[in-house]
């Protein structure tokens, strides 16, 4: 579902315990910076001490969602694991195929970048990457 206002974005993110279980607790909001604008911040904790930041810019002033700008940042404790944004790197040529968007991995987390064909402005993100949180949660219960 592509919302279609931001009452529809909230319900999605108000709701994201209901439809993925491995979510502990939830501190997401929207914060209303207009009728069909807002900023969404907060956490998703999951288990293994794994958390998932999340800060967007939302506009639904055309009528469907557009991500302004994000930040998401995937933690164990007090060590960051990856984490996307929305800032551009033109001069990158291996981030070309979805640009602007890209992950940051280790090693040498704040240079190594690589692309992110699932982050979209125009569809919400967070279903992926609570997926992506999901499966790492299952190699961190492999033997």
């Amino acid at each position: 579902m592509i919302p279609e206002a931001i009452a529809d974005y909230e319900f999605l993110i108000y709701n994201l315990r209901d439809t993925f279980p491995s979510i502990l607790s939830s501190t997401l909001r929207i914060i209303r910076t207009g009728p069909a604008s807002g900023r969404v911040v907060g956490d998703l904790t999951f288990p293994h001490n794994i958390h998932l930041d999340i800060a967007e810019l939302v506009d639904f002033d055309t009528g469907i969602l557009e991500i302004l700008q994000y930040g998401y940042v995937v933690w164990q404790g007090d060590k960051r694991l990856y984490w996307y944004d929305s800032q551009a790197h033109p001069n990158n040529p291996a981030l070309a195929p979805t640009h602007p968007h890209h992950k940051h991995i280790h090693p040498d987390i704040k240079h190594n970048r690589v692309p992110a064909p699932k982050l979209s402005f125009t569809k919400p993100n967070l279903p992926f990457l609570i997926e992506e949180v999901v499966e790492l949660l299952h190699a961190e219960e492999s033997p």
